[in-house]
């Protein structure tokens, strides 16, 4: 996979991007003033990332996998550790599939109805293949989330989910904050 340098990460604009940002060439970037970027961070083939207007927030050590999309006007934000498995979709607008209202973005807002709202993803949140995760969801510290899920709303710390629409089956244990502690007074050695 080959990554975009330095130079042309500056060059997109970003509003901000921290050390060692590997965004693969053949990762699409929109709204790039609207997006900021911290340390150790990995954007796989095929990922779009298109900032709205509340723009898009990526901590440090995340990783995200083919195929997977971050869209939507209102805020997008991946805290440190976060990790999203190929062909996630997070989306922070949707349309309204009711009927009483048109659809798609060439049709202008009076005759759509989109429903927009954040999504925020806490430290060291696991989200499996397929899922997709759906305007004004929070998936708090620790939530681990299995493949092909629909989240929608609350996802409480360190627990488990699965399914259409995702419940919580399970807890998480907490041993990672253990090894967090250790991998980071590691890297103050180096």
């Amino acid at each position: 996979m080959a990554y975009i340098s330095e130079n042309e990460l500056h060059a997109i604009g970003l509003n901000h991007f921290g050390n060692n940002v590997k965004i693969s060439t053949r990762a699409s970037i929109y709204g790039a003033e609207r997006i900021s970027i911290g340390d150790h961070v990995r954007v796989d083939d095929f990922c779009v990332i298109s900032a709205g207007e509340q723009g898009i927030f990526i901590g440090s050590y995340i990783h995200i996998a083919v195929y997977t999309s971050l869209i939507g006007r209102e805020k997008i934000e991946l805290n440190d550790f976060s990790n999203l498995s190929s062909k996630v979709s997070v989306y922070s607008s949707s349309d309204n599939y009711s009927g009483e209202w048109m659809t798609n973005p060439t049709i202008p807002s009076q005759y759509t109805n989109v429903q927009h709202a954040p999504v925020i993803l806490g430290r060291h949140v696991i989200v499996g293949s397929g899922t997709v995760i759906l305007p004004g969801s929070i998936l708090e510290d620790g939530v681990a989330v299995g493949a092909l899920s629909l989240i929608k709303g609350c996802c409480r710390e360190f627990g488990i989910y699965s399914g259409i629409p995702a419940k919580r089956i399970s807890e998480r244990k907490k041993n990672l904050l253990d090894l967090e502690g250790r991998f980071m007074s590691s890297r103050k050695i180096e």
